[in-house]
Parts: structure tokens; sequence; C-alpha cells
């Protein structure tokens, strides 16, 4: 009789105890299962393809060989990285890189968001997305034909701009054998390609803007351009900020492709950068670990880069990555 009294009473008091709460990652899971399925392949593909090989990073310090394997390859500490800085091509490859890289954010970052707020004070909805569709287009064209229609447009025989600079009585450029031409033509290229595309994010901050903010203006008998200064870019300077320190992180992280594309060894003085350096002696040379070093290393700088420009976001303004 003992035993069944405690035994009803510790199931008395079991009745009691509130239900045991589940943890809060369960909890989130149970609440945003479908949106944890939605960024499944985005994660799988950051694991697999972007940390999965950065073991293989652990050749920058081997003097790899394809045949011996990575493990049981030879270590030689800092050797690829001291001999990429004491080469005599260092300085002027990370010039290019440089200058390039800054170009492209001073004139090609400002480009989208001056395109945007001239759309958004479009009043013609049909005009407005006719431009949008025209400017989205380009970007979604391969690397390998707009460096090809680059190409073709600046030809010094029967290229496009050459055709109409003979028809004001200017003779035939060779604008591709220029040095000092290549930087602007690769920076115009790349405004051209992608405004569109990146005009999206600004869009989208657009529409978050209070519209009472611009009847105010009106009843304050505001223009059209104080109207954009004192409402608009206040509006959608956050979006700005983060997408201008992300663009800083990307200063030396020029794309190959097109860069390679456009070059030719007549113009090497400035369109010679740290990727088509790193292929020329990486993979066309066979020097794996050489290669990678200089890959680490300018990833390194990127990382600096962008620290620095977040931490200058924090302490100047209420925006940042972190």
């Amino acid at each position: 009789m003992a035993d069944a009294s405690v035994k009803q009473r510790t199931l008395q008091k079991e009745a009691q105890r509130p239900p045991r709460r589940k943890s809060r990652l369960i909890r989130t899971w149970n609440r945003n299962k479908a949106l944890w399925l939605l960024f499944l392949p985005c994660l799988l593909y950051y694991l697999i393809f972007r940390y999965a090989p950065m073991f293989g990073l652990v050749i920058t310090f081997k003097d790899y060989n394809l045949f011996k394997g990575i493990w049981d390859s030879d270590w030689v500490g800092f050797k690829y990285y001291r001999m990429f800085l004491e080469n005599p091509d260092f300085w002027p490859l990370m010039k290019n890189t440089f200058l390039l890289g800054l170009y492209k954010l001073v004139f090609g970052f400002p480009a989208p968001i001056l395109l945007a707020i001239l759309l958004n004070e479009v009043r013609r909805a049909a005009f407005k997305r006719f431009v949008q569709t025209v400017s989205y287009l380009p970007h979604f064209i391969s690397n390998v034909i707009v460096a090809s229609m680059v190409i073709m447009f600046l030809s010094p025989t029967g290229g496009l701009i050459n055709n109409l600079l003979a028809g004001i009585g200017i003779g035939p450029i060779n604008f591709m054998n220029e040095p000092g031409l290549f930087r602007g033509i690769y920076v115009l290229s790349e405004i051209w390609q992608h405004i569109g595309w990146e005009t999206i994010i600004y869009l989208a901050a657009l529409t978050a803007i209070d519209p009472q903010l611009y009847e105010a203006a009106d009843m304050d008998g505001a223009s059209r351009l104080r109207k954009i200064w004192h409402v608009t870019l206040p509006g959608i300077s956050p979006a700005i900020v983060i997408t201008l320190i992300l663009n800083i992180g990307k200063v030396l992280e020029i794309g190959f492709e097109k860069v390679f594309l456009m070059q030719n060894p007549a113009i090497y003085d400035t369109a010679d950068i740290i990727s088509t350096y790193v292929y020329r002696v990486g993979m066309v040379q066979g020097n794996f670990s050489y290669g990678a070093s200089i890959d680490l290393f300018m990833g390194v700088i990127s990382l600096i880069f962008i620290y620095t420009a977040n931490w200058l976001s924090r302490r100047l303004s209420e925006t940042s990555l972190w």
C-alpha cells in the first residue's frame, strides 16, 4: 500500500509539472522550416565549393608536387610569399590592380545610384519599365561576348567608334593597343554591363521611403533636387553604405575573364593585373603553390580593406556590416 501511495504521489507531481520547453534551435526550426529548406541549397553550395576547398591552402606553405600530393610535398614556409614580395613585377601588378579597382569604385559605384534616382523621378510607367529592361539585359551577357563586342566596336578597321570618328575627320585610333586607354575602356564596359542589375538594390530601398516625407517637402515648397537631397538620398543611405563597404572590400578583386580577354602584350603596362599574373604563373607554368600564395595574400589584403571600411562606417555613421 505504501509503495502504491508513493507511486501515486509521484504521478501527481509529474502531472502538475509544467511541460518541458523545447530548445530555442528546435523552436526556430519548427517555425521557419520552409525558409531553412529554401536556404539549404545555398548553404550546401558554400560548404562544398567555398569552405571545403580551403584545406588546399596548405600548399601555399609547401613545394607542391602533383605526383606526391598535398601532404607528402615538402614544407617551405613563407618561401612563395617572399618570392612574390621580392618580385620586380610586384609593385606594377599592385598598382595596375589597385588603380583599375579604384576607378571602377569611383566611377562605377555612383552610376547605379544615379540611375535609380532618375528612374524614381520618371512618372511614365511604360518608359520606366523600358529603361529598366534595357539596362538589365547586358548583365546576362557573358564576359566573353562583352569583351568581343568591345574589341569589335573599337576596331581600327571597320569598328563602329572609328567609323563615327572618321565622319568628323578624325583618323582611325587603335584603342586596344593604347595602354593609357585600357582602364577607361574597362571601367566603361563594366558600368554598361552591370549598372541596371545593381540599380535593383537602390530601387528596392526607394520603395521603403515614407511617401509622407515627399508630401511634407511639397508643402514646404521644396524643388525636385531638394527632395532628392533631403529625402531620397537619406532614405537610401543605409543601402549605399552597405554596398560601399562591400565594394571597397572588392577593390583588388578584379574579374579575371574580361581583363584577360581584352588585354594584349602591347598594353601589359596597364592591363596586367594580379589575377592574370596568377593565371600565367599558376596555371600555365604549373607553379600552383606560388599562384595560391598570391591569391591568399590578396584575400588577406581585401579582408583588411573591408574590415577598415566597416570600422570607419561604424565610427562615422549608424550603419555597418557588423
